[in-house]
């Protein structure tokens, strides 16, 4: 514990020139001024460096672009490989795990050891890779690099330790799993086809041995040849060669049959017993045309043939409908006896698999489900039903529904909200499911001790906004709402200009949310904000609109040319319109000039109408920035709200407006310009134009409105990397030509943004970039605390409002809030980030809140509603210290902390010098506070409060993108998100004690349980029908028979993952069992052989004492010379 004693009085905000920062982590610590003064102020920092560790927690949604599907039947867990090399394991919910390839390159197949706690993994870079399941955190065991050919494709039989792996060139190799290395049994690609076929057969697309016969292996290559080899006699059984390609392969269980999918979208099917033509052949798709030929169909990419033991056998397989029908959906095709069932599916189908009760491919199949994996979604069809209905999902697949554009993280919120808010959004649900279990229910969690309740908020590009319940690190939809619903449909080509972005004028920018009060607020990209209450009754109301003319002159522009020691304002352009419903919006007439250019406009409609509203959140009020002719309104870039004083407070990059929401109208709405009145910071902050050209340059090209520019084609490029579901290079590389704006968003934050000045940002507006409303000194002469507005804007300047708010519950419905503008100017580097305030022990000051009550329950006359205020007054909890309290604020360059109501600078703290701030806030951490923040360049810093001492600084992510800068989002308990890509929200935490109870409240991937017996075959059947069980590969790959392979064709590469990953596994209860059994095994398993041994033993002393019983009778009656 480190105590921080600083005297007060007469301390000078001007940065010292001590405090310079290095390149990635700023200076070494919150460098303080001192004057001489009787006040004295202790705070007790208890954080330091130690309770600090960053690692990943979880990560939720649909694994993005996946590409590989795998499962085990018997510890029924499921594998999902994707194209940048990450690997996500579900089981039941709860279970849910995610692991990455460090190569990066993408998974082209997985397959399971069955029932043994592992994964294979065959990736594009022509790596095997073996994953060790039976940990929290899988780790790789070994890794098996080829380099002289491609992996095409794996199979690994049951039971087997031994992986057959074809290539392109034609070769089969087998991998041994224990060891992951490669035997010297090769099947050379010449030697599986008849010597006088004269071309080559393709790559390896099938491999599987025989249901019959595990010593015989089938082999497809791409070109239609079909090979069964008999590995024990190292030749082909027979050939087939077929005039179409093949895409898969599938056995009857019996072995005297398969099935093949070709190119041509038919389905072939073989007898064993005469290879040279199918015995059937059929088009499920392909109708006979008029002139007796069949229509011409899609390739089947994927077959699965599975028999039942009560009704006709499955033929389910994907793809093979006709190329005539344009804009046919991907479909998957259940074929059972004679009735054919389509399935059509939203996205393309990557890949499905048959779930069946049974592990052995020898026995009655008896399937139950099919999983079908589509580019962006996850379905488990139930096949015991006719109807063949859908599982519901419980992992939390649909976050990208419509592309996430804002995010929101609360941790530690009221425990009343997460019920309430499921019970209205239950009623929502969709029905027709399937009404048996999950079926990927593999895996044991159990919610751990260190759980509380979280609440994660999306928003969306459809204006769709999404509550979910993160508590104890899983994910489960909550409630949903439609912000679109409160506005008319636009119609083609009307409100909105084309090039801006009409496709979706719904989009959410940034949410606001107060749990206590339950206000919500959403700013969305059409420059309007709607503010809903939450009620549990449904309603009928009439939505209120509010409309504002924020809009500045062209002289408020910041021009570097200017001389600002004499600025010119101009007169303040304040507009504050009464309310109206939109209904009375002026006649168009009035609202377009004879040029026909839009004036005083909204973007939207709203709907004008009463409306009937559900349970929920409810619509209160409505506010649209106006078009000012011909320009459209700029994007709003902050906002706050407060429920004790009913204030709404929002700005851009052309100025501020406040509204009062109880009485809906507009109390403030001025220019930024404006706002200053007589304390201009640019008289005090600059002495000749040159060098205010380079700071105002600076301060423009770093601030956070290059998000927010005034090019229309800005909005729309940083608009689009949000939305975008594609990472296709092409288009990349097109939208790169096309627009050169663009190209920001594709390359990465941690250049310097201070190299050149652009046309466009020499003459930058000042936008405001952070709002805060708390219990604060609007002036250095202030005694007592009032109601203030914090702003802050993008050249980094912090101004104070301090405002008059009637206290009378009767008044404040009545009399009007004044604002005092011209009140404290404070200078930081860098655009203004965000606010917090501490009192002066160091504690944290929450803002007011009025408690929620619901605005629709019925009236009850003896208890009239009243409104209930909570405050947390800064002079409440310091009778020690006196009045005052510690203002912390963050910009994108530095750090500062402010005692009020003097000014004064206690600390700063450059925070970067080559990189800027994305994102900062001030968290709760191990009982106490910090301010974190996340950079451009990848780093992730907390600082220590109120002395900005650097506690942690981690370079996390070595690329930053826009999608990651919009959505990273800091909350309390050490606790963070980002949306890692288009479809997944990754989880982080930043505390040490999180980190160390990890293991605790990640679920168990691998269970210790039995194997199924394999069904007994009959005595005549093992006894005559060549028992697979009778095959020994070991004495046919094993080096003593097949020697070693050559050392150039596959380099073992040992992982790290071995014996830390039985150390962790060891670390619970049932990695204990699993050792235990483990153990036992191998103990019963070397039992079993010292009694062979000891039996081996037995029968040869028996044989001996025989031997040398019958010599000593042979020799009995003979003299000694008779030898």
């Amino acid at each position: 514990m480190k105590k921080f004693r600083k005297v007060l009085d007469g301390l000078t905000t001007s940065s010292p020139g001590a405090t310079v920062g290095s390149p990635s982590c700023g200076s070494a610590a919150g460098t303080p001024t001192a004057a001489p003064t009787p006040k004295e102020i202790d705070v007790q920092e208890t954080l330091v460096s130690e309770n600090f560790q960053l690692c990943k927690t979880v990560r939720h949604g649909f694994p993005y672009q996946p590409t590989a599907l795998a499962f085990d039947p018997v510890q029924k867990i499921l594998a999902i490989g994707s194209r940048s090399g990450g690997v996500r394991i579900l089981g039941r919910p709860g279970v849910d795990c995610y692991c990455q390839h460090e190569s990066g390159a993408a998974v082209l197949q997985l397959q399971f050891l069955i029932n043994e706690g592992a994964l294979v993994s065959a990736c594009a870079d022509d790596t095997l890779h073996l994953w060790n399941l039976r940990q929290r955190r899988p780790a790789i065991l070994h890794s098996l690099k080829f380099n002289r050919e491609r992996i095409t494709f794996c199979h690994l039989p049951f039971q087997s330790k031994w992986l057959y792996v074809g290539t392109e060139r034609g070769n089969t190799h087998i991998v041994n799993i224990e060891s992951f290395v490669l035997s010297g049994y090769v099947i050379m690609w010449n030697k599986a086809i008849e010597l006088s076929t004269k071309t080559h057969p393709g790559p390896v697309v099938h491999l599987s041995d025989s249901p019959k016969d595990e010593g015989k292996l089938l082999i497809g290559f791409e070109s239609g040849t079909i090979v069964q080899w008999d590995l024990r006699g190292k030749k082909a059984d027979f050939r087939i060669y077929y005039d179409e390609a093949i895409h898969s392969v599938s056995w009857h269980h019996e072995g005297k049959q398969f099935m093949c999918s070709h190119s041509d979208g038919s389905l072939t099917l073989w007898n064993l017993r005469n290879t040279t033509k199918p015995f059937q052949v059929t088009f499920p798709h392909g109708k006979i045309q008029k002139d007796a030929r069949k229509e011409s169909c899609k390739p089947i990419l994927k077959v699965e043939y599975k028999t039942c033991r009560n009704s006709e056998p499955f033929v389910i397989f994907s793809g093979g409908l006709s190329y005539d029908k344009a804009g046919r959906r991907p479909a998957l095709t259940i074929m059972h006896g004679k009735a054919i069932t389509v399935l059509e599916m939203d996205y393309p189908i990557v890949e499905f698999m048959v779930l069946c009760e049974t592990p052995y491919n020898n026995e009655v199949q008896e399937p139950y489900a099919v999983v079908v994996l589509l580019e962006k979604d996850l379905i488990v069809v139930d096949l015991t039903q006719s109807n063949y209905p859908v599982f519901e999902n419980p992992y939390p697949m649909d976050i990208h529904e419509s592309p996430v554009t804002c995010t929101a993280y609360f941790a530690d919120c009221p425990p009343d909200i997460i019920p309430i808010l499921y019970s209205i959004g239950a009623k929502h649900k969709k029905t027709g499911y399937s009404q048996k279990e999950w079926p990927i229910s593999g895996g044991t969690w159990t919610l751990g001790s260190h759980t509380y309740p979280e609440i994660i908020i999306t928003g969306h590009a459809d204006g769709s906004i999404k509550f979910w319940d993160a508590s104890a690190i899983t994910l489960q939809m909550l409630y949903k709402m439609k912000t679109s619903k409160v506005f008319e449909k636009p119609k083609a080509g009307e409100g909105r200009a084309a090039e801006l972005v009409e496709e979706d004028p719904f989009a959410i920018q940034m949410v606001s949310w107060c749990p206590q009060s339950r206000m919500f607020c959403v700013v969305g990209i059409s420059a309007h904000i709607i503010l809903y209450r939450f009620s549990k009754y449904d309603a009928n109301t009439q939505i209120v609109s509010l409309e504002v003319r924020l809009q500045c002159d062209s002289d408020d522009v910041i021009s570097p040319s200017e001389n600002e020691n004499n600025p010119s304002f101009s007169e303040p352009g304040s507009h504050s319109p009464q309310p109206h419903h939109h209904h009375q919006h002026p006649a168009s007439p009035g609202s377009r000039t004879p040029e026909g250019i839009k004036d005083s406009i909204p973007c939207l409609k709203v709907k004008d109408r009463a409306v009937r509203v559900p349970p929920g959140y409810q619509s209160e009020l409505v506010i649209q920035l106006l078009w000012v002719d011909g320009e459209p309104p700029q994007q709003i870039t902050s906002l706050d709200i407060n429920s004790a004083y009913g204030l709404l407070a929002f700005g851009n990059c052309n100025g501020l407006a406040v509204v009062d929401y109880l009485q809906k109208t507009v109390i403030l709405c001025m220019s930024t310009l404006d706002l200053y009145g007589s304390t201009d910071p640019y008289q005090r902050l600059t002495r000749s134009p040159r060098r205010n050209r380079q700071s105002t340059s600076e301060f423009c090209m770093r601030g956070l409105s290059n998000f927010y520019s005034d090019s229309k084609k800005r909005i729309r490029t940083s608009y689009q990397s949000l939305t975008e579901l594609t990472d296709n290079q092409q288009s990349i590389d097109m939208e790169r030509n096309k627009s050169p704006t663009s190209e920001s968003r594709e390359n990465s934050f941690t250049r310097s943004r201070s190299s050149s000045v652009s046309s466009i940002d020499r003459d930058t507006k000042e936008a405001v970039t952070t709002l805060q409303f708390g219990e604060s000194y609007g002036r250095k002469n202030d005694v007592l605390p009032t109601p203030c507005l914090w702003v802050g804007t993008s050249l980094g300047v912090v101004l104070l409002i301090p405002m008059s708010i009637p206290t009378d519950q009767e008044e404040r419905m009545e009399e009007p809030v004044t604002m005092g503008v011209s009140g404290a100017v404070l200078m930081l580097k860098g655009s203004v980030l965000r606010f917090s305030f501490l009192d002066c022990m160091g504690a944290l000051i929450q803002p007011p809140y009025e408690v929620w009550r619901d605005h629709n329950a019925p009236e009850d006359p003896d208890r009239p509603r009243r409104r209930k205020l909570v405050h947390f007054s800064p002079s409440s909890s310091q009778d020690a210290c006196g009045d005052g309290h510690l203002a912390v604020v963050c910009s994108e360059r530095q750090a500062k902390v402010f005692l009020m109501p003097s000014q004064s600078c206690l600390f700063v703290h450059n925070i970067t010098e080559s990189s800027f701030v994305l994102r900062a806030d001030v968290v709760s951490v191990c009982n106490s506070v910090c301010l974190a923040c996340f950079c451009a360049n990848g780093h992730v810093m907390t600082l220590s409060l109120p002395s900005l001492r650097p506690l942690m600084d981690v370079n996390y992510l070595p690329l930053t993108d826009m999608r990651i800068a919009r959505t990273f989002y800091f909350t309390n308990g050490g606790q963070a998100l980002y949306l890692s890509s288009p479809t997944e929200v990754q989880r982080i935490t930043y505390s040490q004690e999180m980190c160390d109870n990890l293991q605790e409240m990640l679920g168990e991937l691998f269970t210790p349980i039995e194997t199924p017996e394999a069904q007994n075959r009959g005595f005549l059947k093992g006894f005559f029908g060549g028992n697979a069980h009778t095959f020994d590969r070991e004495e046919l790959f094993g080096e003593a028979a097949a020697g070693k392979a050559s050392r150039s064709l596959a380099q073992h590469i040992p992982g790290q993952g071995g014996v830390e990953g039985m150390k962790v596994a060891a670390s619970g209860v049932v990695g204990e069992l699993a050792r235990a059994r483990i153990a036992l095994d191998e103990r019963g398993q070397r039992l079993g052989e010292l009694e062979e041994r000891t039996a081996l033993m037995m029968t040869s002393a028996e044989a001996f004492s025989k031997h040398a019983h019958e010599l000593m009778l042979k020799c009995k009656d003979k003299k000694w010379y008779q030898f």
